[in-house]
C-alpha cells in the first residue's frame, strides 16, 4: 500500500528525531496522521478500504483525522455518544467530535461510533468516514493555549451516510481496535518528548552561561547546574523505559503497562524540565523569543492528550491488581 514495511521500532525513531523540530504542532499532525488514524485500517481494514484511503494517506495526498473525543468523553472513550445505525447497506451517523487534530483539512476521518446498543466495550465500531459528505459541519477550528499551529476542529454530523462497506473490521470491535492503537500512540507521544527536553536543558545551560547576576553566570549556582542534571538523568531514565517497552512490543507482549507508566512519566517530567528551565531563564523565558516559552505551552497537552495522567494510573493500578481490571 504504499509503506516500507518496517517494524515499530521504525516508527520509534522517526518519532524522536521528529522531535528535532521546534513546533510541537507539526509533529502532532504528523503524529495523527502516521500513527493513530491509520492503524486500525492498516490491521483490520479491507483491501478495498485500504485502496481507498490507506494509499493516498501514506502517500500524502490525503490528510487523515481520529474521531475519537467528544464533549463528555475524552479518556473515556466508553462514553462516547455519537451513533452510526445501519440502514440498508449504510450507516446513518448523528453526533459530534471534539478536539479533532487535523479536523478541518482533513479528507477523512477514522471515526469511533456506536453501532448498537449493546455493552459500552462491544457497541462500538470504527469506519472510514469521507470528510466531504452532506451533514458533516465543522463548527469551528479552536483556540488553544499551546500547539497553536495544530488544527483542532468541532465537528458536528447530522444524517451523515456512508456505505456499510467502510466499517474497518468487525462491527462491535472498535473499542478493542482503539485500545490496541493507543499504546502504539502512546509510545511515539513518549518519543517525539525527548529530544525538546534534551533541547530546551542544553539552550538552559547556554543561556544560564551567559547570563550573570550578581557578578557571575546564573550557571555557578549549585541550585541550578545540579537541577539541570537531575533533570538530563530523568530524561535517559525515561529513554530506557521506552527503548526497553518498544523491545518488549516488538517480541509481541502486552505492553500496556509500560506505555502507560512511560507516557505517565513523560507528561510530568516534561512539565517539570519545561517549568523549571523557564524559571532559569527569568523574565526572558516569560517572552515569545525564546523556545523554552513555547514547549511550554505546547507540551503541557502530553498529560492530557492519549489519556490523561490519571487515567494512565488508573491502567498502571489495574495491572499491578490494585484495581480489578474491567
Amino acid at each position: 500500500y504504499g509503506g516500507m514495511g518496517l517494524d515499530f521500532s521504525y516508527n520509534i525513531a522517526v518519532a524522536e528525531e521528529l522531535g528535532n523540530i521546534r513546533c510541537g504542532g507539526v509533529i502532532l499532525a504528523i503524529g495523527v496522521q502516521a500513527g493513530m488514524a491509520t492503524p486500525a485500517l492498516t490491521r483490520f481494514g479491507s483491501h478495498e478500504l485500504k485502496k481507498q484511503f490507506l494509499v493516498p494517506t501514506i502517500a500524502g495526498d490525503f490528510v487523515a483525522c481520529l474521531g475519537i473525543s467528544e464533549p463528555g468523553a475524552g479518556s473515556d472513550v466508553a462514553n462516547i455518544k455519537t451513533t452510526a445505525v445501519r440502514k440498508g447497506d449504510e450507516y446513518v451517523i448523528n453526533g459530534g467530535k471534539m478536539w479533532i487534530t487535523s479536523g478541518s483539512q482533513a479528507d477523512w476521518m477514522c471515526l469511533l461510533a456506536n453501532t448498537s446498543e449493546g455493552p459500552p466495550h462491544r457497541n462500538k465500531s470504527l469506519i472510514c468516514l469521507p470528510m466531504n459528505l452532506p451533514g458533516i459541519h465543522i463548527a469551528k477550528k479552536i483556540d488553544k493555549l499551546g500547539m497553536r499551529s495544530s488544527d483542532t476542529a468541532q465537528i458536528f454530523f447530522e444524517d451523515v451516510r456512508v456505505p456499510c462497506k467502510n466499517l474497518i473490521g468487525e462491527e462491535g470491535k472498535g473499542f478493542t481496535y482503539q485500545m490496541l492503537q493507543f499504546q502504539e500512540e502512546r509510545l511515539w507521544g513518549v518519543a517525539t518528548a525527548l529530544i525538546p527536553m534534551e533541547t530546551i536543558i542544553q539552550e538552559t545551560i547556554e543561556y544560564t552561561r551567559q547570563r550573570k547576576v550578581f557578578g557571575q553566570p546564573v550557571l555557578h549556582n549549585q541550585t541550578v547546574h545540579f537541577r539541570l542534571a537531575e533533570l538530563a538523568t530523568e530524561v535517559e531514565l525515561l529513554r530506557s523505559l521506552l527503548h526497553r517497552a518498544v523491545a518488549l512490543y516488538l517480541e509481541g507482549n502486552d505492553v500496556t503497562k509500560f506505555a502507560s507508566m512511560a507516557k505517565l512519566k513523560a507528561g510530568r517530567l516534561i512539565r517539570e524540565v519545561t517549568d523549571s528551565c523557564l524559571q532559569f531563564w527569568g523574565g526572558m523565558g516569560f517572552t515569545s523569543e525564546v523556545l523554552v516559552s513555547r514547549f511550554y505551552r505546547d507540551f503541557r497537552l502530553m498529560s492530557i492528550g492519549g489519556g490523561t495522567d490519571e487515567i494512565m494510573l488508573s491502567i498502571i493500578c489495574k495491572y499491578m491488581d490494585i484495581l480489578p481490571r474491567k
